[in-house]
């Protein structure tokens, strides 16, 4: 379905949660080393994620390097940011998306977002909190994705 991109996450329950949610999508998660914490299966990340953690296609890279070899940048490539006026649901998501989650103390790298700017996209707020929660921000994005591709899955 969509690939979901967690760089660099500190917190494991969100790992967890996340995990959890690209299980239920079908969803490939990529997960983007150093982590904030030891090691993937650590038991708050297992506790988070339930028993479906051990179903999840779940993949880890040593870096970001490693996994644009493996998945080079192209115009399916989307970061999730605050530094942009694009809302995520003005972008036409497609089959195969990757979706990228930042850390959740500092975002993603404005390296990032520089390399495709046109691939940045944020999550409206009316207020003035700086974020959302990592793992509330991949759901949203996600069943925006789903919901644009709903008739492909059924």
């Amino acid at each position: 379905m969509f690939n979901i991109v967690l760089h660099e996450p500190r917190i494991p329950g969100n790992v967890g949660t996340i995990g959890r949610l690209a299980f239920a999508l079908n969803c490939k998660l990529h997960l983007i080393k150093p982590y904030g914490f030891g090691e993937i299966n650590e038991k708050q990340v297992r506790r988070a994620g339930l028993d479906y953690w051990y179903d999840l296609e779940v993949y880890e890279y040593e870096n970001i390097e490693e996994f644009w070899q493996k998945y080079p940048m192209n115009d399916r490539h989307f970061f999730a940011t605050t530094k942009t006026n694009r809302v995520y649901f003005q972008a036409e998501f497609k089959e195969g998306d990757f979706f990228y989650f930042g850390r959740e103390d500092a975002g993603l790298p404005q390296s990032f977002l520089e390399k495709n700017e046109q691939g940045c996209i944020t999550i409206p707020m009316t207020n003035n909190a700086r974020s959302l929660n990592i793992a509330n921000s991949v759901s949203i994005v996600a069943y925006e994705a789903l919901r644009q591709n709903f008739a492909n899955f059924k």
